[in-house]
């Protein structure tokens, strides 16, 4: 019995007349945590906004619990259950911590709320009446990854979650993607850091230039020094 979430099959994405992504397939099942590696600028993003439906493609299919959603509008996708932790963060700078979090808040069986939210994140709970503009970067990416569970997705897109963090806020992010996969969250993470992904994913693909070059289980991709030094620049 096929247990994915979400298949994603031969999608196209321009921007223009630029073919950004160019037959780009994955499947992410329930429970699991798959994360996109790859340089800047070879579409890792662009496959999130494709799912999400900012960016929708013009050719292939995009399956979320066995519906087609590849064309809907993102407000309808997110309906569904996909939540999306964006790379530049989308606060609403003016309005206090606990005011963007009831921005994201949706009524849900999963009861994700703001007494959840504070335990996840107790960080945030001290900074509950401080403007979103006045946090750091690493207290903005606890407050979004907080506003998106707000909405009580089945799934999170984390687009580059670590990106310019400390190793200590980074070590903070691995904890609460591991408590949100043990609680059946599934996820799909896009990132350049090979040690975060070594920390968390159960399956690893590998996106250049808008093609997916490889997929497959980390521990493969420790052992695959080829495919490490070409598409990562890294060597384990």
């Amino acid at each position: 019995m096929n247990s994915n979430l979400l298949q994603v099959r031969d999608i196209h994405t321009y921007y223009g007349d630029s073919h950004i992504l160019q037959g780009v397939s994955l499947e992410v099942a329930k429970g699991e945590i798959v994360v996109l590696l790859g340089r800047h600028g070879v579409g890792k993003t662009t496959t999130l906004l494709s799912i999400m439906g900012i960016h929708p493609p013009l050719k292939g299919s995009i399956r979320f619990n066995k519906e087609e959603i590849a064309g809907l509008p993102s407000w309808d996708i997110a309906r569904r259950g996909i939540g999306l932790v964006p790379e530049n963060r989308r606060l609403f700078p003016e309005l206090t911590v606990e005011e963007n979090l009831e921005v994201g808040s949706k009524a849900s069986q999963r009861g994700y709320n703001l007494e959840t939210a504070y335990a996840d994140f107790p960080e945030l709970f001290d900074l509950r009446q401080r403007q979103a503009g006045q946090l750091s970067g690493g207290q903005q990416q606890m407050l979004t990854i907080a506003r998106t569970l707000m909405g009580n997705p089945q799934m999170l897109l984390m687009d580059e979650p670590t990106e310019g963090l400390a190793p200590l806020i980074v070590k903070r992010i691995v904890e609460i993607v591991k408590r949100l996969a043990s609680r059946g969250y599934t996820l799909l993470i896009t990132d350049q850091n090979i040690t975060f992904a070594l920390e968390l994913a159960h399956r690893v693909y590998i996106l250049d230039t808008g093609m997916m070059k490889w997929s497959g289980t980390m521990a493969k991709l420790r052992s695959n020094r080829e495919i490490l030094e070409k598409y990562l620049a890294v060597s384990l």
